[in-house]
Parts: C-alpha cells; structure tokens; sequence
C-alpha cells in the first residue's frame, strides 16, 4: 500500500518561503510554539561487518532502533540500501522498493523503505518482528548494506524509479532486551560473499608498412561469475600496455597515461560488472621494422584473491611489418613532401615517441570523449565526474 509522505523538512521549507518579517511576526505572536517541541532523537545499534555469505543464500542483518529522545515518537521509518550484487528475499506490505541507476561515481542500489505506524517510547530498544531477509546473487563480492532511521518519509534519488509496495504480510517492530550499543542514524556494513571473478586481457595481432599508422585495441574483461567492487583505500586495477618496438604512440587512449615505455591504463569506474571491462583504442605509427618485435598487455600484479586464475593475466601484442627501413627523425620530410613537426607544442608530436623512447615526460594527453579528464596515478580512476550523495535519507 502507499506509504503517505511525512517530511518535516517541507514543512521547514514552507516556513522559510515567509520571508524573514513573516518569521519574526510569527515568533513574537507565539514565542515558545518551537521550544515546546523536543526533537526526536532515533538511532541504530551498531552492526559488525556480515562476512562468509554463500552466493544463493539470505541472511538476515540485525536491525535494532532505539529513541533516545525524551517524549515517544508515533511513527518511524526504516530504510534499506544494497549494491548490485544484493537483494531482497521478499518485501512486506508496509514497505516500498525501489530501483537508482548507477550515475555519476554512484553504483546502481536497490533500496527498501518502511513505515511502522507505532509509536516508539524513550530508552526502550526495539527490532523486527521478522527481520528483512537480504540475499546474496550469483554475482556477489564485495557489496555495501545502509540502513538508515527517521522520524518522517525520506526524500528519494532523483534518478529512483517509483516505489512499489510489496507484497508480504506486514511486519512491526517489538520490543527488545537491553544491549549494544545505538548512536547513530544510519549504519553502513560492508557485505562480503565467497566468491569469484576473473579478470582476463587481451592482447592484438597488428600488420602494417613502415610509414603507417596502425590501431591498436586491448581489452581488459571481468569475466565473472561476480562483479568486482573497491573499496576506499583499495588499488584500483591497472593494465600495463607495452607497445612492440620500433612503433611510437601518435595518440593514446583516453584512460591511459605514459609509464616508461608502457602506458598505464585505469578503468572508468571503481567497479567493474560481471562481463564488463574497457576497451583501449591507442593509435601507433610503425618507424622502422624490429626482427620478432612484440608487446604485451598485463595486469597489475597486486593481490587479487578473488581471482585466483593468473594464466590470462598477460597477452601478446603482436607486430607484422610489410616494408624495412625506417621513417624519418622529427622534423624530417613527411610521405607528402611537406616538413613534418619536430615538437612545438603540439602535444600529441610531443608524446609520439614516448612508447619506443621510454620517457615518461611530458605526460600523455588524456580525453574521455568531448569531457575533459585529468590523469591521477597509476590504478588510479582516470575519469572527473561530478559527484552527487546517494542516500535514501
């Protein structure tokens, strides 16, 4: 059934919209109207990190609200937030799904709100009836529970899809034995399930004359079974990319930047779904013909204990020269006759060369299509997004 909005964060809206003369004729006309009304005061018990999760199978988070205000409270709200590799087992009739993309830096969440039309009284601890069962996808990792607490229906995501009402018989809360600790009004609890992803590459087989310029695309892939989220602090995943010798970089990738002569190439968000990755697209000018010259794209190699399979962790890139010799220096008389650049500031002649040289300076332009994107350290996101809070608060 729908839950009927209750936001007092309205109400403080309307009074604000009476301007600052309507205020304070309001306050004299009725000087204690808001000091006769104690805020409530509604919190959470802590909750530990839930870890050894079986993919396929529920558990149950251990929900306890306590209100530490001095008068009762005549109606709560819970809410419930999960990461793509959690869901719901089922959903009471006194609760609301809905669904929030991923955008921006945020990853798509399915959350859950209920409204438990009881009144809860000062220092009593209380909990579910029958706690909301959360279970754990074929894609589980590392996933992010929240659960948050309040006195009125919170404002949605701008992206939510609409609620929906579930269809279970309703739950209410009831009434506890003392213990644990409540301070907050939301918990966050990290989720991890025993699982696996596999991380994979591949490499190129590319064929040109000396003079040309080829393009080059190496694919970085998470093949699953689950998807992969980092944690803050966590290293991102990098992919080293070793162009063949005798060939320089005419255009980089817009997730990769010079290192040695490698270029280091992040991804675009700290996560990376079940049979998803990136694709890098880097143009290379063939110089001059090197016998059995081959390059290579590998992964990192920090600790990954999700993906214990290391055999497809490094590819070939591989290199067939059509015509010997080599083209000219910088500077030199270009196929068309003209005088190519010798540098400037031109930044991609500047970083032509930077692949077969092993300079790591200047850096390589980065772009993310018509965005502009700033290069951070290497397993580092090479994205700028802005940033927008995600909460179901």
């Amino acid at each position: 059934m729908p839950i009927p909005p209750r936001n007092r964060r309205t109400s403080r809206t309307a009074v604000a919209a009476l301007g600052a003369a309507g205020l304070v004729a309001m306050c004299a006309a009725a000087p204690t109207a808001f000091a006769d009304e104690p805020a409530p005061e509604l919190v959470l018990g802590d909750v530990a990190p839930i870890e050894g999760v079986q993919p396929g199978t529920s558990f149950d988070p251990p929900l306890v609200v306590a209100n530490k205000g001095t008068k009762a409270v005549d109606k709560v709200w819970v809410s419930y937030s999960v990461t793509r590799g959690l869901d719901y087992a089922e959903i009471p009739s006194n609760c609301e799904a809905h669904q929030v993309p991923s955008y921006d830096e945020m990853t798509e969440k399915s959350n859950v709100v209920c409204a438990f039309d009881q009144a809860l009284e000062p220092g009593v601890l209380y909990e579910p009836k029958k706690p909301l069962a959360i279970k754990a996808l074929d894609r589980a990792l590392n996933d992010d529970l929240r659960m948050t607490v309040r006195d009125y229906y919170p404002d949605l995501d701008e992206a939510a899809t609409t609620p929906v009402a579930g269809t279970a018989p309703a739950v209410e809360l009831v009434e506890r034995a003392a213990g644990g600790e409540a301070t907050k009004d939301f918990a966050d609890i990290p989720v991890t399930t025993v699982n696996k992803a596999d991380y994979e590459v591949t490499g190129a087989d590319l064929k040109g004359a000396v003079g040309d310029t080829v393009t080059l695309k190496a694919k970085f892939k998470n093949a699953g079974p689950a998807w992969v989220l980092t944690r803050e602090g966590d290293p991102l995943v990098e992919v080293l990319i070793t162009p063949p010798a005798g060939t320089s970089v005419v255009k980089p990738d817009g997730f990769c930047e010079a290192k040695g002569k490698a270029l280091s190439c992040g991804t675009s968000q700290r996560w990376v779904d079940e049979g998803g990755g990136e694709t890098y697209t880097i143009k290379l000018k063939i110089d001059k013909e090197v016998a059995g010259a081959k390059g290579s794209v590998a992964l990192s190699t920090e600790d990954r204990p999700f993906d214990p399979d290391k055999t497809n962790d490094k590819a070939e890139i591989s290199l067939d020269v059509t015509g010997g010799g080599s083209t000219g220096s910088p500077g030199s008389t270009d196929s068309s006759g003209g005088s190519s650049s010798s540098g400037g500031n031109d930044p991609t002649t500047n970083n032509a060369h930077l692949a077969e040289t092993g300079s790591s300076s200047p850096a390589l332009p980065l772009a993310l299509g018509a965005a502009a994107a700033v290069a951070v350290g290497a397993g580092s996101l090479f994205a700028v997004r802005r940033r927008r809070a995600q909460h179901t608060s």
